[in-house]
């Protein structure tokens, strides 16, 4: 899968690094190589070491698979205030129970296909949600999800756009736990991506 191939290169590229003389400019030249691999054109306009980090800051250019409508409006919504912007983000807790529960069973049965051939342990499972920064209501219906078999099927008919979006970065985080994402849980993924763009 996709870390299993960019793993080995990362790991590579640190030594080089760390092997070379021109530092600085090999990071450079390295971050936007990275970024180039996504498609995103990018320029490192500032990098820093300090306090055991390096802080990078990098101007991004329209990525070539992004239609020039989305780059516009990202652009146009990244110029609106942060106050404003707050008062628009999509908040969980303002779902209706319906929708709550279908994306506390989105992410169950992320977790049901990422191990299929053994039932969850909800013991060790439940600290690693906690670092996901799940809050208890969701915990509990992922817990009480997990004891049902979920049908994909089932969980994307009628699948709100804004549940999509709110259950697709935690869906990818619970995909990563065990570093590798197999093809039902791709599946899944891309599904919450199409659903997501469907407003």
């Amino acid at each position: 899968m996709l870390s299993q191939i960019v793993r080995p290169m990362v790991q590579t590229q640190i030594r080089l690094l760390a092997n070379s003389r021109s530092t600085r400019p090999t990071m450079v030249s390295t971050v936007a190589h990275w970024l180039g691999f996504l498609g995103v054109r990018a320029q490192v306009t500032h990098l820093d070491a300090g306090a055991g980090k390096i802080h990078i800051s990098i101007s991004v250019d329209k990525p070539e698979a992004c239609d020039a409508h989305d780059w516009q409006q990202i652009l146009r919504n990244l110029d609106v205030s942060e106050t404003e912007a707050d008062a628009v983000t999509t908040n969980p807790a303002e779902f209706t129970p319906q929708q709550q529960s279908k994306m506390q069973r989105l992410l169950a049965y992320l977790i049901q296909v990422g191990n299929p051939d053994q039932p969850a342990n909800w013991e060790h499972l439940q600290p690693q949600l906690l670092s996901l920064g799940l809050n208890e209501t969701t915990l509990l219906g992922i817990r009480a999800a997990l004891k049902v078999p979920q049908s994909l099927d089932d969980l994307l008919e009628g699948l709100d756009s804004d549940v999509a979006a709110v259950a697709l970065p935690k869906a990818v985080s619970i995909a990563m736990l065990d570093r590798t994402v197999n093809m039902s849980e791709d599946q899944a993924l891309m599904s919450l991506l199409k659903a997501m763009k469907h407003q």
